[in-house]
């Protein structure tokens, strides 16, 4: 991928040491000290112009938010969109927004185990071509590393529009054996979720028809026990339900039907 940034682009990030990080190692285990407090952090890998990341930041202040990737350009364009978020907020920059140039091959040199409570792999490049498998974002060797760096709470947000990356992913997460849910295959099929945030990208090709595909891995084990209860608590309202349903079944069929006039 080639961009051509404006001339001068890093003279301009490094003039905003706040918001932008040119040294990927500089803050591994010390994040906390970017941000000056020590709420969760979530994590895009390969933030693209920001969009995604930087209206999080917008909608959630209390989670810090990095965004991730390797070139110029991107980061650029990426602190533009996040500092107009925060303009209409009255805020002249993020004060929960970092943007990370990195190369994410080595995300284990840019975070500490248990550093992180969610990663958001969004429209990643599916690399089509079966001999750059391992280049894929959702490859077990990367997924290995995510496990490593996701604490209790953590979980990875997946988001596609190329089938065959999907299917690759739901084979790559079972094979790593994590636990998936909200798994979609047309995300914005019936209406368009506008309780999400919607990337460039997906914007784009959701007005194209495109399907979206969409799942969420459970990692960490408060998020796991949390994700339990809430199966057994499903599976309890169900059962609850279907015992009315018998009772209903099972009544004189002279008993008078029960009616709602709204």
């Amino acid at each position: 991928m080639r961009l051509r940034g404006r001339k001068g682009i890093l003279e301009s990030l490094e003039a905003q040491p706040e918001l932008v990080v040119l040294d990927a190692q500089a803050f591994k285990g010390r994040w906390k000290e970017f941000f000056g407090n020590d709420r969760p952090i979530h994590v895009e890998l390969g933030m693209g112009k920001g969009q995604f990341i930087s209206q999080h930041s917008g909608r959630n202040p209390e989670i810090n938010y990095i965004g991730v990737d390797m070139y110029d350009e991107l980061i650029r364009r990426a602190s533009e969109k996040a500092r107009n978020v925060w303009r209409e907020k009255g805020e002249t920059s993020p004060p929960n927004l970092a943007l990370l140039r990195a190369n994410i091959e080595f995300i284990e040199t840019m975070f500490e185990p248990g550093e992180l409570e969610r990663i958001y792999l969004n429209f990643s490049d599916p690399w089509p071509k079966s001999k750059h498998a391992r280049r894929r974002l959702t490859h077990p060797r990367f997924l290995a590393k995510y496990v490593e760096l996701l604490n209790g709470q953590g979980e990875i947000h997946f988001k596609t529009d190329s089938t065959t990356l999907f299917e690759f992913s739901l084979n790559s997460f079972t094979e790593v054996g994590l636990q998936l849910r909200n798994i979609s295959l047309d995300l914005h099929r019936d209406t368009l979720r506008d309780d999400l945030v919607l990337t460039e990208y997906e914007s784009k090709f959701v007005g194209f028809g495109q399907p979206i595909y969409r799942l969420e891995a459970v990692i960490g084990e408060q998020a796991l026990a949390r994700f339990h209860d809430q199966l057994a608590s499903n599976r309890q309202a169900d059962h609850q339900d279907n015992d009315d349903t018998s009772e209903a079944v099972n009544e004189p069929i002279t008993a008078p039907a029960a009616t709602s006039e709204g």
